[in-house]
Parts: C-alpha cells; structure tokens; sequence
C-alpha cells in the first residue's frame, strides 16, 4: 500500500515556492506532461539503441549518438572517461553547487527473442535490461534542462556510463578521476522496474540492492578407480556435502531479519566419457550477496570455513577464493528525502513509494554512492508485454510508455537539488 507523505502534494503541482515561502506561478516544472514533446526523440533514440546493442567498455557507437546529442542541445561533453563513457555538463544560473545523473548505456551477451521490428541486429547481443531507455531518458532530461538553464542554479553533469554488467564501468569511472574532474555534491540514478506499475517511482530507504561477489574453491584429492575409493582420497564427496553444507549459513548464522544469498552456480569435474573414474579435483564456483557489510564479512568467512571443514573431514585440501566485486546500493538519507520530493512533484504522492524493500541484485552505482552522497530509485514500467518479459530475459523490452515520466523524474531531482 503507498503511503502518503507529508512532503508530498496529492497532485502534480504546477507551481513550486522559493525559498520565501512565495509560490511562482509559471515556473517551469519537469512533470511527464512537460516532457511529452520530446517523447518522439527519446522512442527514437531507445529503439535505435535497442537495434545497435554494445558490451561493456564497447559502446562506441552509442557513446558517439549521446555525445552528437548533448552537444546539439548547447551542452559541454567530454568523452573516453573509463573508455567509452561520455559526461555532458550543464551551468545553469550562477550558483556553487553541483549534481550528477547517471545512465548505464552498455548490452547483455544474449540472443533476443522479442520480435518487435526494431530488435537487435547484433546477434547475440541485446539490450536486456533496460539500458536503451536509461540513455534515452537521461538525454531527454538534459536537452530539457538546456533549453530552461534558469530553473536551477549551479551544475548539472550528465553521466552516461559504460559496462554495468558485471564489467565494472562504475568503480573505473570513479578510479579514472570522475568526481574530481566533474566535482558533485550528490550523485542520483534510476532503473526500470517491469512489475511496478506504470506512473510508479519508489526510492527506497537505504539498501536498494546487494553486494554482488563471486567465490570459488577447488576441493583437491587423489584420484583413483571408482571401482577402487578406498586407493584414493574423494574430492567430490567433499565437494558434494560442501554445497549442502552452504545453505546451513543463511538458515542457520544469519540473523533472520537479515538478508543473504549464497549459491551454486558452477560445478566441473572428471570427463563425461570417464564415470567410473573418481577425478582428483572438483571446481566449484558462485555469487554471494547481502546488504550489510556485517553480513558480507559472515559470508566470506563461513564459505570459507566450511570448505575448509569438508576438506579436514575427507583428507583433501581445499583452495578458497572469495571475489569482492560491487558493494552494497545504500541509499544517503538526504538524498532519498530529495529524490522522493522529486518522484512527488513528478507522479504525485500516490505514485511516489519510500517504503520499498531491497532487492538482491547488484549495481555498480554502488561504488559511485561510496564517492559521493546520492540515490537510487526505481522507476514502474508496468507489467512486461510478454510474461517472460522481465530483466535478463530474451523477451525483455523497455516500456516506452515510461519514458515522460522517468525523464521529467530525473530533470525534477536537478530543479530539487538546484533551484534557483
């Protein structure tokens, strides 16, 4: 059920107040009705991306569309950052302070299914998670914003990011210098959400989503016959009561109202032309995920143990690596309190959701949040249009319906964050 707030009008308003207290009647605001006449050029953009789909630190075709467009608008870019990452500045009336918004641009390595006429013409590569629209909201947003500088004073960076998935564009963005070549006083983004239905943004209060780790442990025996197991030491029983033993740490270590994931996601061992040999070596490897650094630490340290464990009990040895790839998404109080005002003044208080719960995915936003304080929400798409049709799957398809909206969100967290 949506709470209603008390920062937040029943409507949209049409009119804002300065700091006085005074109304101003025709200010212009970020509302997705304002937003409508850019619509066409945001489809378009979307679907041509959608068509022309690029990995990770290869976006080179989209980073050059996003860079054409911004400085059609009146906007400064810089490009190459982190690769392929391109950052379009905006100064609007004079004023000290600074914000940055930011787009995820690159594909996932999958085949589409979709059917839709503008499908990928890469094969084997799509836009399965909503990136297309990101960069195309992120762009309306800005060319917005260009044409009306005065509504805010100070700085407004507009940061389109390469390799999301799980090729680390954010904390290489961040290393390479982003924050102190750009300066920003809070960092913001969204992400789509099929499910949530349409006109909806919630902004969670401080996890959004989880760290996001791999693990790996290779359980080492002495081969032999498997006529024969008494002559050898058998890896693969060690191995096979070690992904049992796992689940034992999230049902039985971690506080019940905490949130852990540990799985399984790789087992290689032996030669399929070879099951009467008990192999010498058994490689496992998975994710773990929480939201807490307390619970990330158990984590790390009970995979490890177990392992450990399972290797004394069998006379083997076990090698243990555990991965820290992206921390937790926490969203800075202040920030969420802002963005919340914004999801306000953009679908009103019945659309604007604070008490969303976290989810177990991960984002490398995260790594951008531990630079600077910001937020992130999530933005309803509404239901898929096919029932398979959610993110990471070959029928998945940005709502282009969402795209006013989330557009009008992201100039409103500027005006909020700026207002001259």
């Amino acid at each position: 059920m949506v709470r209603e707030r008390a920062n937040c009008h029943a409507d949209r308003p049409a009119a804002t107040q300065d700091a006085a207290g005074q109304t101003c009647p025709g200010r212009p605001m970020p509302t997705p009705e304002a937003l409508e006449p850019l619509v066409p050029a945001m489809t378009a953009w979307r679907r041509d991306l959608h068509a022309h789909p690029e990995l990770g630190f290869e976006e080179n075709r989209t980073a050059a569309l996003v860079a054409a467009e911004l400085r059609e608008a009146g906007i400064e870019v810089a490009e190459g950052l982190a690769g392929t990452g391109v950052v379009g500045t905006l100064r609007g009336a004079p004023g000290n302070r600074a914000v940055a918004l930011r787009a995820d641009m690159d594909a996932l390595a999958m085949q589409e299914k979709t059917g839709v006429p503008y499908a990928s013409t890469v094969p084997g590569r799509m836009h399965a998670c909503g990136h297309d629209g990101h960069t195309a909201m992120l762009l309306g947003a800005a060319k917005w914003l260009a044409a009306r500088r005065g509504i805010f004073s100070g700085t407004a960076h507009f940061v389109f990011q390469p390799a999301e998935e799980s090729r680390g564009g954010g904390q290489r963005m961040v290393a390479e210098g982003l924050f102190q070549r750009f300066p920003a006083d809070a960092v913001y983004a969204l992400h789509n959400l099929p499910g949530l239905p349409l006109g909806t943004i919630a902004v969670p209060k401080g996890p959004v989503l989880a760290s996001s780790d791999t693990w790996q442990v290779i359980f080492r025996g002495r081969g032999t016959h498997g006529a024969k197991p008494h002559l050898g030491t058998d890896a693969m029983l060690a191995a096979a009561q070690f992904v049992a033993a796992l689940q034992a740490i999230v049902a039985r270590e971690l506080d019940p109202m905490g949130v852990g994931v540990v799985s399984v996601g790789h087992i290689a061992a032996g030669d399929p032309d070879a099951p009467n040999v008990i192999p010498a070596e058994v490689l496992l490897r998975g994710t773990a995920r929480a939201l807490t650094a307390d619970t990330r630490d158990l984590l790390e340290a009970r995979i490890g143990g177990i392992a450990a464990g399972m290797a004394s009990t069998h006379s083997v040895a076990a090698d243990y690596r555990y991965t820290r790839r992206l921390s937790p998404t926490v969203n800075h109080a202040a920030q969420a309190a802002i963005m919340h005002r914004a999801a306000c003044a953009t679908v009103g208080a019945a659309g604007a959701r604070d008490d969303f719960p976290a989810i177990t995915a991960g984002e490398d936003f995260s790594a951008m949040l531990e630079a600077r304080p910001g937020a992130y929400a999530w933005l309803g798409t509404g239901e898929p249009a096919h029932p398979e049709g959610f993110h990471h799957n070959p029928h998945f398809d940005f709502n282009d319906a969402a795209l006013a909206a989330g557009a009008a969100f992201l100039a409103s967290i500027v005006e909020a964050e700026l207002a001259a």
